[in-house]
């Protein structure tokens, strides 16, 4: 019996400090998944290339993921399955093809996919454990992201799409 109470006390303990943000960490909900995640540090080291990167778009009259095509009005319940396909749309599309001539930016463009690495695999534990639903609308929405992706040539969709990841992230901070 002894036993059995610290056996809970430490899988308490583990739970909490699993949840638990360390600093500049935020905890985000999306849907029954809850993640820690650094949001400082990947907007700290979005803000360094923003300016740079935009300024590689030509075409700025399109958007690949804002209104009226994406991640505005999403239920709560598919917040899991669309945040899910965005982390593997960014690691198998964007950083992948979001190279320069600047080693400074390449090495914040790096440091950004890191941490949308450690959030994929995250979201992934969530997908497997089946509290991630992916329900028409989610599917929709991200289909509609990727034929926005898709009309445009590699480069320019990457630079693009990583140009608009304050809208990403300003999605995901947002409470459902």
């Amino acid at each position: 019996m002894k036993g059995s109470h610290l056996f809970l006390y430490l899988f308490s303990m583990s739970c909490w400090v699993d949840l638990t943000p360390t600093a500049g960490n935020k905890i985000l909900h999306f849907g029954a998944c809850r993640v820690s995640m650094s949001m400082t540090e990947i907007r700290a080291g979005f803000t360094a290339i923003k300016a740079n990167i935009q300024a590689r778009d030509p075409i700025r009259t399109l958007s690949i993921l804002s209104y009226p095509h994406s991640l505005h009005k999403i239920n709560s319940s598919d917040r899991c399955c669309i945040t899910h396909h965005l982390f593997n749309f960014y690691m198998d599309k964007v950083f992948k093809h979001c190279k320069t001539e600047d080693s400074y930016v390449n090495r914040k463009i790096s440091s950004i996919a890191n941490s949308f690495l450690s959030m994929k695999r995250k979201l992934e534990q969530c997908h497997e454990q089946n509290q991630c639903v992916c329900g028409q609308e989610s599917t929709e929405k991200f289909k509609q992201i990727l034929a926005n992706y898709e009309g445009l040539n590699v480069t320019s969709a990457a630079m693009k799409s990583l140009g608009e990841l304050d809208i990403l992230l300003d999605w995901m901070e947002k409470s459902p």
